[in-house]
């Protein structure tokens, strides 16, 4: 995930007119799922800080999942980002079977991380009444 984050700043947000020029190019109906990837990227790129907030969120949860005391606070701060991730692979990546898994087995990973830790935020579910 820290990775992950510090790649969100390394390549330069493109060009609106440079987003339409390489949509352009996937306009056929064959290639449907690669417009659909590229205009979705692009479209997160393009509003101005959705793109950096996902990159510092990445770092900053990433280091707190890889810090002791602060992993669980990190865990759950990732699991929607690493659903978010998944299922873009899932719905748009389907094809791509090893991107698939992998982004399959950070989600799982993640769940095991929260659940490791089910003791601690149990009673925050389940209320028992007076």
């Amino acid at each position: 995930m820290v990775y992950g984050g510090i790649q969100k700043f390394q390549k330069p947000i493109p060009k609106p007119v440079e987003v339409v020029e390489t949509a352009s190019k996937f306009t056929s109906p064959e290639k449907e799922s690669t417009l659909q990837k590229i205009l979705y990227i692009s479209g997160a790129k393009q509003t101005g800080y959705f793109w950096q907030v996902l990159g510092v969120c990445e770092l900053l949860f990433g280091l707190l999942l890889i810090l002791q005391g602060t992993s669980f606070i990190g865990a759950v701060f990732l699991l929607p980002i690493t659903l978010h991730i998944f299922l873009f692979h899932l719905y748009l990546e389907s094809d791509e079977m090893g991107e698939l898994l992998q982004t399959g087995g950070l989600f799982a990973i993640n769940i095991l991380l929260v659940l490791k830790e089910h003791k601690k935020w149990k009673h925050l579910l389940w209320i028992k009444p007076i």
